[in-house]
Order: structure tokens, then C-alpha cells, then sequence
């Protein structure tokens, strides 16, 4: 099941309609109240989340979900009109798995939400140990000398990611292009930037995470 909360009446019904069309069960909601009644009866298994909506708008809504233990790791695509990077990356660090600008492509949207599913599915058992660090994917778990540690979504992303490439140097753009799950019509810092407050957070284990000069970050050899 997918939900969409999305106030625009025909954008609304185009996209369950697609949605339908294409297989999936799916249901749209123009108020957050009411998509949060439904919420209650059932989990969907992915949440298409338009920003500015009536009550309270979806940053708001976002914020809520990841709160909450059973829709923490649900996937949410956030769905939006405004395209410029800042809005882009603080739909991201609030915890989006995606971000489609209006108007957007129908089969696009449905390419992206195939391939968040995919990865909610596919998400890893393993458990990762590198020095001082330790990172359970399967229970979103990650400390450092055994004390827990709190990051965003895209900082935990990104940790598992060169984790999963031990000893794999990762440039910018594959950090992107495979964190975000596409191609992010951003610059390149905004890696910078994650990898800097991924540091910070690990503390004395943020020295695993290896810059490599003119190429991009790697951990372990």
C-alpha cells in the first residue's frame, strides 16, 4: 500500500490512477488529518508526501514519522513545487528518502518509487566493525566505544554505504547518485558537508572515514 497526501485534487488523482494502472494499491488523502486517521489503521509500505499542504505542512509531517518507531524507516518520497537546492537538501536532512520537483514525469515518479521499495526490501543484515565503530543496518544501530550515536538519515545512508565498500573510494557523485537514489541536480558540497558533520558525530572514530584528494571518501582498506 502507498499513501499520498497531496491537496491538489487533479495531482492527486492522476497519481493514484498511475499508481493503479501500474499495479499497486494506493490511497491519496488532501488533509493531513486525515492520511494520520488512516496511519492508524495501516502502515503503508512507502508515503508520497507533498510539502505545502493545509494544517500543517509535510517537513511537519515528515518529522512526526521519523519519531515514531513504527514508521521510522518507512520510505517517504516528498513531492513539491519548490526546486531550489536548500529546500532540496532540508527535505533530505529531515529525513525524505527522495525529492521529485513539480511537475514531474509519471513513469519517473513510479521508477523511484520501485526503487525505494526495492531498497527497503533489500536492506542489509549484515553488521559492520571498524575500530572503535560499530553499525547494525537491521536495527538502525550505530555507536562508537559501545555508546550510542544519533545521525540523520543521509548521514546513516552514507556511513553504510562506505561501509559496504570497505576499502572502495567513492566519489562525490556515486555518493549522490546512490544515496539519493538518482541523479541530484545539487553540487557536489553537499557531500562535503555530510561527510563533516558525519565526522563530527562519530567522534573518534570520524578519522575512519578517509578523504581521498581529488577523488572522493573511502573507509577501511
Amino acid at each position: 500500500m502507498i499513501y499520498l497526501v497531496e491537496d491538489d485534487e487533479s495531482i492527486r488523482e492522476l497519481v493514484i490512477y498511475t499508481l493503479k494502472s501500474q499495479g499497486m494499491e494506493a490511497k491519496g488523502f488532501e488533509r493531513p488529518s486525515l492520511f494520520w486517521k488512516e496511519l492508524e489503521k495501516e502502515v503503508p509500505a512507502l508515503i508520497l508526501l507533498d510539502v505545502m499542504l493545509p494544517e500543517e505542512d509535510g517537513i511537519s509531517i515528515l518529522k512526526k514519522l521519523r519519531s515514531r518507531p513504527d514508521t521510522r524507516k518507512l520510505p517517504v518520497i516528498m513531492l513539491t513545487a519548490k526546486s531550489s537546492e536548500y529546500d532540496t537538501v532540508m527535505g533530505l536532512d529531515s529525513g525524505a528518502d527522495d525529492y521529485i520537483p513539480k511537475p514531474f514525469r509519471m513513469m519517473e515518479l513510479i521508477s523511484r518509487i520501485r526503487a525505494r521499495l526495492r531498497r527497503a526490501e533489500d536492506q542489509s543484515a549484515e553488521e559492520y566493525r571498524l575500530g572503535n565503530l560499530y553499525v547494525c543496518p537491521s536495527r538502525h544501530v550505530v555507536t562508537v566505544d559501545q555508546e550510542p550515536v544519533s545521525l540523520t538519515l543521509k548521514e546513516y545512508e552514507m556511513l553504510c554505504l562506505l561501509l559496504k565498500n570497505s576499502g572502495i573510494v567513492l566519489s562525490r557523485t556515486q555518493l549522490l547518485n546512490q544515496i539519493w537514489g538518482y541523479e541530484f541536480d545539487g553540487e557536489s558540497r553537499t557531500v562535503d558537508v555530510h561527510i563533516r558533520t558525519l565526522r563530527q558525530k562519530l567522534g573518534s572514530a570520524g578519522e575512519l572515514v578517509e578523504t581521498v584528494r581529488g577523488v572522493g571518501y573511502k573507509m577501511g582498506r
